[in-house]
């Protein structure tokens, strides 16, 4: 998943801050929330406070819910993808680096329906790329890491996954990831 430019904006235009200057403090702290090391509040106190800024309740709430619909927002060409994969028999799960918010809204949303499994990274309290959350989804999945096919948009991810021997495919776009797996079914 990678958020839209719509969203982007919406977020820039809330925080009243300019892109070169928001994004790399947005990132800064990021990895703390995904990990459940810190919630969502004190995210974005963080965030305000490296940029010199302070944010009231009403305004963190809103930053929140437009972040928050950024990242739960799929293209519909991949869910039917996933969809597609679920109806033939394969079996998927989703691994998100994201905070404690967003392990609910993943397993209630309507494409939840197709994974057999939904894991966030708060709760495990590890982020892809550590190759122990790889090694912790296949345990639970109950499959070797050789028989696992990773897709992430990020290739550090990728590349951690295919470190242990994970199959594993940079998502850039729907055409590229339905290539891939079409070569990957003719190779099987």
């Amino acid at each position: 998943m990678a958020q839209s430019e719509h969203d982007r904006l919406a977020i820039l235009g809330t925080a009243l801050q300019e892109a070169d200057t928001f994004w790399p403090v947005y990132w800064r702290h990021r990895d703390d929330l995904d990990k459940g090391v810190i919630r969502v509040v004190e995210y974005w106190e963080r965030v305000a406070a490296d940029l010199g800024v302070t944010w009231d309740l009403p305004t963190i709430q809103r930053l929140w819910a437009i972040d928050f619909r950024s990242w739960i927002s799929v293209e519909p060409g991949t869910v039917r993808i996933i969809e597609e994969l679920h109806a033939g028999g394969t079996r998927t799960a989703l691994l998100s680096n994201a905070g404690f918010d967003f392990g609910d809204a993943f397993r209630n949303a309507p494409f939840a329906t197709v994974f057999e499994r939904v894991f966030v990274s708060a709760e495990l309290g590890l982020l892809k790329p550590d190759p122990e959350i790889y090694r912790h989804v296949a345990e639970e999945l109950g499959i070797e890491l050789d028989a696992m096919v990773f897709i992430d948009n990020k290739a550090v991810n990728v590349d951690g996954a295919t470190a242990l021997g994970v199959t594993g495919h940079v998502f850039t776009d729907v055409h590229g990831l339905r290539g891939f797996l079409e070569k990957l079914a003719q190779e099987s």
